[in-house]
């Protein structure tokens, strides 16, 4: 497989691998950060070795470490006691997909990893045992306990919603929003940063207030998208929505302050994978 094939087959995996990240730490937008280690420790593993015999499990296993790295810095060891009932059917995908990215986090981290790879994605036990390293009884032990887990958990009052944004955020992020509604896109650039950092995930970064300039010009010839106050993860965050099409957002954009300036936008527009199961919500 040639570098281009190579990266146009990553490109197709990419929803894949999200899915799996965004479960396993509990958030869809920590799970693109997760992606996007995982790709760029997959291209330069690539570069060192001439070939891969099972690309898509290679690529889940480094996105399990790299899971399992971003949980280990961050501390979050909230668990849910092992439990002795070994039966459990699948979890259907009609259920599965309704369950918050925060109750899987919940699970120890075999568990989650074996629900995930089993009942969201489809690989087999063996399949399992070795992105996750283990023997396929574990992987059996770990699937069991943890659909029986899962089902308790999604079915708890406190899997409802996440907590919102502090007054300040919301103060800011209800500026941002109500200046894009009018199209005052020059009083948005008069916030920037001198370095603020634009990415448009799973497309491209600029950093810079002037190189970022063309991004605002294109939402302003833009005339399909609604824009809404709301939070994604507790995190403050402007809506988009398509026109007529108001009960789900199409994609989500994150913003950073410091100083009382804009110091990054975090663009959604081309990962619309992000919004499987995200816990967002529409303030205004």
């Amino acid at each position: 497989m040639n570098t281009d094939e190579f990266e146009d087959r990553l490109k197709t995996l990419r929803p894949r691998l999200h899915r799996y990240a965004a479960r396993m730490t509990g958030s869809s937008v920590d799970g693109e950060d997760v992606l996007q280690d995982t790709l760029v420790k997959a291209l330069h593993a690539r570069a060192q070795i001439a070939e891969v015999d099972n690309l898509e499990g290679w690529l889940f296993r480094i996105a399990h470490n790299t899971s399992l790295d971003f949980l280990r810095r961050r501390s979050r060891n909230t668990v849910v006691p092992l439990t002795d009932d070994l039966e459990a059917d699948p979890l259907p995908e009609a259920d599965i997909v309704t369950i918050s990215f925060q109750t899987f986090l919940r699970l120890p981290e075999l568990q989650r990893c074996a629900v995930i790879l089993k009942d969201v994605l489809g690989h087999s036990v063996d399949e399992i045992a070795s992105i996750a390293e283990c023997s396929p009884a574990a992987v059996k032990s770990a699937l069991q306990r943890g659909r029986v887990a899962l089902r308790r958990l999604s079915q708890a009052p406190e899997d409802a919603r996440l907590p919102l944004m502090a007054d300040a955020d919301r103060r800011m992020i209800t500026a941002y929003v109500d200046l894009f509604r009018s199209g005052d896109f020059d009083a948005i650039r008069a916030m920037l940063a001198e370095d603020v950092k634009l990415e448009l995930v799973n497309r491209l970064e600029w950093e810079g207030r002037d190189k970022i300039a063309p991004y605002f010009t294109r939402y302003a010839e833009e005339t399909k998208w609604r824009f809404a106050l709301g939070a994604v993860e507790g995190r403050p965050a402007m809506l988009v929505f398509e026109s007529g099409a108001m009960e789900k957002p199409a994609h989500f954009v994150l913003v950073d302050w410091r100083h009382g300036r804009i110091a990054a936008i975090r663009d959604f527009l081309f990962a619309p994978y992000a919004l499987e199961s995200v816990d967002w919500a529409r303030l205004a």
